[in-house]
Formats: C-alpha cells, sequence, structure tokens
C-alpha cells in the first residue's frame, strides 16, 4: 500500500452546481439501463489538445444514488476521460430489471454489459479497457466486476466502499433492519414509501456529508427535484429496500464470491478513496483495503463523508489521475493495451 499521488495536471473551474450530464439507454441483459455520458474536453489552457491522452471511465453509484452523483467528478476528470455513468437497474432514470431480483450479482451483470458496451463504442479508446470508479454499494460491484472481468478494467477507484462488515452502522435507519428479517422486506419498502422527497434528501445530506451545512443551496434543491422524479416510480422503494437487501446478503457469502478475497486477487492499480467522517462505512476498513489489494493506494480525506466524489471533487479527481498517470509513465502518455476478445454479454 502507498500514499495516493495527487496529479499536478490543471483542472476546469467549475460552477457552484454544475447541471446533470445528459444520456440514454443502453442494453443490458433482461432489460436497458439510462447511462449519462460526460465528453472529454482535453487538457485545460494546452493548444495540443488533439495529442493528448483520451480514455474511457465508468462511474458506478451507490445505494439510493444515481448518475448524477457523478456530475462534479466526471466534469474535473474530462480532462483525460470519456466519461460515462449508470443508473444500476431500479435507480435514477433505469427501470426495474425484468426479473425483479436487485441482487448484487444482478448489479454486476450490469454493468459488465454496460462495460462492454463502453469498450465497444466507437472512437478515440475504442477497445480499449476502462477506468471503473465506483461508489458505496457502486465500489463493492466494481471491485466484483474487476476481480470477473479484469480484461475490461484499466484502473479501480473506491470511494468509501461497502465492503462486508458484520454489524450495522448506528446511522442506518430502522426501517431497513427490518431487511434482516425474513419475509418483511415489503414493511420495509411501506416505511420506507412514508418519508417526502424533501425528509428524505435532508436525511441522506445528514448521514453522507460530513460536513452537511457546507452543501450549497443549489446543490440541495437539485436534489429535491430529483428525488420528488423518483418518488413519481412505483418500483424507487422496491430497488432501495430489495438492493440493501441483497447488499447484506452478499456479505454472507465465502469462496471467490466474497469480496474480501476477490480483493487479494486484483491485480489492476487500485486507489482507495474515504472520508474520515464517514458514518455509513466505517473508515478503518480504508488502510485494511488498501493494503489487501496487491496495487494499492490510499487517499484519506479530512472531514469528508461517504460521497468523496460530491464533498471533496476535486482531490479525489487528483487522485484518479494521479494514479492514471503513474500507470501510464505521465500525464501525457496514454496506452493501456487492447481488451481480448471474448463473447459479449449483451449483442444488438
Amino acid at each position: 500500500m502507498s500514499e495516493a499521488a495527487l496529479s499536478p495536471t490543471p483542472l476546469p473551474v467549475l460552477g457552484p452546481v454544475v447541471p446533470p450530464w445528459p444520456g440514454g439507454g443502453v442494453p443490458v441483459r433482461g432489460g436497458e439501463v439510462f447511462v449519462r455520458r460526460t465528453p472529454w474536453t482535453g487538457p485545460v489552457g494546452d493548444g495540443a489538445a488533439a495529442d493528448a491522452p483520451r480514455e474511457r471511465a465508468l462511474y458506478v453509484h451507490g445505494l439510493g444514488g444515481a448518475s448524477t452523483n457523478w456530475t462534479d467528478l466526471a466534469a474535473l476528470l474530462a480532462v483525460r476521460f470519456d466519461g460515462w455513468a449508470v443508473d444500476l437497474p431500479g435507480f435514477g432514470r433505469s427501470g426495474p430489471p425484468a426479473r425483479g431480483g436487485y441482487s448484487v450479482r444482478g448489479h454486476v451483470r450490469a454493468v459488465v454489459d454496460v462495460l462492454e458496451h463502453v469498450v465497444a463504442e466507437p472512437g478515440p479508446g475504442e477497445g480499449r479497457p476502462v477506468h471503473l470508479v465506483g461508489n458505496s454499494l457502486g465500489g463493492l460491484v466494481s471491485l466484483l466486476v474487476a476481480a470477473r472481468r479484469p480484461d475490461l478494467v484499466a484502473t479501480l477507484t473506491l470511494v468509501s466502499p461497502a465492503m462486508p462488515v458484520y454489524r450495522v452502522p448506528p446511522a442506518f435507519s430502522r426501517a431497513l433492519l427490518l431487511l434482516l428479517v425474513p419475509g418483511v422486506p415489503a414493511l420495509a419498502e411501506r416505511r420506507l414509501a412514508a418519508v417526502t422527497p424533501d425528509q428524505n434528501v435532508r436525511s441522506m445530506v445528514r448521514m453522507c456529508f460530513g460536513d452537511p451545512g457546507a452543501v450549497p443551496r443549489e446543490r440541495l434543491e437539485q436534489a429535491v427535484r430529483e428525488m420528488h422524479e423518483r418518488a413519481e416510480q412505483p418500483w424507487a422503494d422496491r430497488a432501495l429496500a430489495r438492493s440493501m437487501r441483497g447488499l447484506i446478503t452478499s456479505y454472507l457469502r465465502l469462496g471467490p464470491a466474497n469480496a474480501w478475497r476477490a480483493a487479494r486477487g486484483l491485480r489492476m492499480p487500485v486507489l482507495v478513496v474515504w472520508g474520515d467522517r464517514d458514518r455509513l462505512v466505517d473508515a478503518a476498513l480504508a488502510p485494511r483495503l488498501a493494503a489487501t489489494v496487491p496495487d494499492g493506494r490510499l487517499l484519506l480525506l479530512e472531514g469528508v463523508g461517504h460521497v468523496a466524489m460530491l464533498e471533496a471533487a476535486e482531490p479525489t479527481a487528483r487522485a484518479v489521475l494521479g494514479m492514471v498517470e503513474d500507470r501510464s509513465g505521465g500525464p501525457g502518455v496514454a496506452e493501456p493495451p487492447a481488451v481480448a476478445e471474448s463473447p459479449r454479454s449483451v449483442r444488438p
């Protein structure tokens, strides 16, 4: 394990609230998911953009989140990456999975399918592995994707990933604890449905940010609008409750499906980013995870909570770029080798 190096690469100056990136549907096994696209911009203040590295990144949100969680980080990393941010099945603007299941394995399959789509997309970077970035549940899913399909993943960034633990953090709602009891997830769904969008946003900000008072008013208003849109989806509460149950179930898996065991087998560079005020996943896991992966580096952010990509987008971006630049030999070099031919999970 090493300390994350922060890239000195110039980054764009963002406004207080960047609007969500546009997107569209991408086919996955059993249906379709919504994916937002952040186009590559090239270096800031550099006239030689045509010769600059242009690679690809995929961003995977956490439980109760959406692709919009990555708006700021994707904008900063557009100096090097074409970015895709997925709404996992049942979240954001993605409909529920065809069979109604929300297991971690199901989310892993969906992300593999989106990765294959991103790799095959025509243009610069076509056919090359992708830089995979995940937060919370999306971090756990991304780790398992990288273990299952390392040919698709150039580097892996894990922002407060939901690694298996065997106690529930006190910040979790009592309604979610009902998911541990067989036969009552529907009761948890009804409890969740009773929470208004405004209450939901306030609760999420208190849980997820190290300094809730520093969240811009415009950002809160944007989140409330998004939550109102989500409240109109008949599957929204089921997706949250069943994905939480799937997350807890995944913690009990042994053998190759166990995330800690999978982490030991990763061979690509891995960046672990954690806020020391994370109320949902204990920051004490950060050095343990960074030391578990063979090529790990750690960025621990003071005063930051569970969503560093929102609360500390710039240092997170610099750590991602630092890892990628170290891998490629410098800020102006792009490489990763092409993905080997393999059967596609989703066929046109």
